[in-house]
């Protein structure tokens, strides 16, 4: 019998862990690959949770279902049950299979370009750590490389669960009076949030639905989607819009004026009505996140969802209410809580409409502008270039980090001197006169991602403009 091997196979496939799973072109992720990572999982999973069933979920890129159903083939192959949910949320599936204590597979590439997918693992009790990556990698599981792929049908369990999950909190009258643009295109939760929204009382309106994906960036929002936003909100009165990323575990919200929130705003004013007494974020979040009087405590981590969930064990040694977010939005939730008496478990992965419907409950009596005014002065921006070589990245950013106003001189930023350096993830400058920038190769994609600070947008903004325009001339031997 012709076999294959996990290891080679993965291996030879050139598909690779980023910051949010394993990431890598359409092409990459063959039958036998995603046969491979299925098998490879699930042997990294054996000895340490028991299961019978494993459940799986896909967002709307055209690659997906294929994708799912090599890793359902895996599944069954070994004698489990697949439970497939269809297109929901990654916060969906990782509710419902955790709810279940089982693990779980999302088919999705995020918000990463059209022609690449990807694969979140979650154990049964939260999203896989960087040591069970290794694991997977190096599982060395032989597979029939003979593949019958299923045919797929849907259980809706998972997304009537997860809209369940924040309906029960509030009071039918929550958002009484709101009108609710929700900016569908090909989000993997378009479906289900109007039900939601309209549940607790908000009149909704569909905005901006689309049949062919639409990588949205949270952290870098473009500039259609900036004028987008303003022109919907004047022409239809909206209160608040709502949309996520791709796969719907990133948030994306504007205010009155249809302005977008930026992620870590939306986390900090999240995490203050929640009352969480202590904070795991990364390093590229705003500064007056770890200055709030709010919280006990903030503990900066990498970027990326692992870095802040490890960092969870440690704080609830300590403290009762635990959460994270990334600058990206994703909220994640480390502790149980409890809101207007009610339980709220912990969902530590990211979630995108639990920041959405606490921003809305705060403002419910005012309005979201006048919370973003009582917020201190500190303005964050950020931006990529994409198809920017990552190997061009850390050879930049390492010559860097040992004279980093030589950097700035390249970056025509000939008067400014460095106060400070943080190179926790990527090399994050402090300068004299308190403004940032934060240099950082993607960790899913060939991009590069700039994050700068300051007392105004507009200088924040022009801090990432300049900085972006100089490094797509400049090579690692000009510094």
């Amino acid at each position: 019998m012709n076999k294959l091997n996990t290891r080679q196979v993965i291996a030879n496939s050139g598909v690779q862990f980023g910051t949010s799973g394993a990431r890598g072109l359409v092409t990459q992720f063959t039958p036998e690959v995603c046969v491979a990572f299925g098998h490879a999982f699930i042997h990294a999973l054996s000895g340490r949770f028991e299961f019978k069933q494993i459940a799986i979920a896909i967002d709307n890129r055209p690659s997906s279902p294929e994708m799912a159903k090599a890793c359902i083939a895996a599944i069954e192959s070994v004698g489990l049950e697949a439970v497939y949910y269809g297109v929901i949320p990654t916060p969906a599936l990782a509710f419902s299979a955790m709810q279940d204590g089982i693990p779980c597979i999302m088919v999705t590439g995020s918000h990463i370009p059209f022609d690449r997918n990807g694969l979140k693992f979650y154990r049964p009790d939260g999203e896989i750590t960087k040591l069970d990556e290794q694991l997977i990698l190096n599982a060395e599981v032989d597979f029939d490389a003979r593949i019958m792929l299923p045919e797929l049908i849907a259980n809706d369990v998972a997304a009537q669960r997860y809209v369940e999950r924040y309906v029960q909190l509030f009071d039918a009258t929550l958002l009484q009076g709101k009108r609710i643009g929700i900016y569908e295109h090909s989000s993997a939760g378009r479906d289900l949030y109007r039900g939601l929204f309209e549940a607790l009382g908000a009149e909704v309106i569909s905005l901006g639905r689309t049949d062919e994906f639409v990588p949205i960036d949270t952290e870098a929002v473009a500039e259609c989607d900036k004028r987008k936003g303003k022109i919907w909100s004047q022409q239809n009165g909206l209160d608040f819009i709502f949309s996520t990323d791709g796969d719907g575990d990133r948030p994306l919200v504007a205010d009155e004026t249809g302005e977008w929130l930026r992620g870590d705003i939306l986390g900090l004013l999240c995490a203050q009505a929640l009352g969480i007494e202590a904070l795991a974020v990364p390093v590229s979040c705003n500064t007056m996140i770890a200055a709030s009087p709010a919280f006990k405590r903030v503990s900066q981590t990498k970027i990326g969802s692992p870095y802040v969930i490890a960092e969870f064990d440690e704080l609830s040694r300590y403290y009762s209410s635990v959460a994270g977010f990334e600058a990206n939005g994703g909220f994640l939730l480390g502790s149980d809580i409890s809101i207007n008496g009610k339980c709220l478990n912990a969902l530590p992965t990211r979630d995108a409409v639990l920041p959405a419907l606490m921003l809305l409950a705060e403002a419910k009596h005012s309005k979201i502008v006048d919370l973003l005014r009582a917020l201190p002065r500190r303005f964050t921006s950020s931006d990529r270039i994409q198809n920017y070589a990552t190997e061009k990245s850390q050879q930049i950013i390492g010559k860097a980090t040992e004279q980093p106003e030589c950097l700035l001189r390249t970056l025509g930023f000939e008067d400014s001197l460095v106060s400070g350096v943080d190179v926790t993830d990527g090399l994050r400058m402090t300068l004299a006169s308190g403004d940032i920038v934060h240099l950082r190769p993607s960790g899913n994609a060939p991009e590069l991602r700039c994050y700068a600070e300051s007392d105004s947008v507009e200088k924040s903004n022009a801090l990432v403009i300049q900085t972006l325009n100089k490094l797509q001339h400049i090579a690692p031997t000009d510094l």
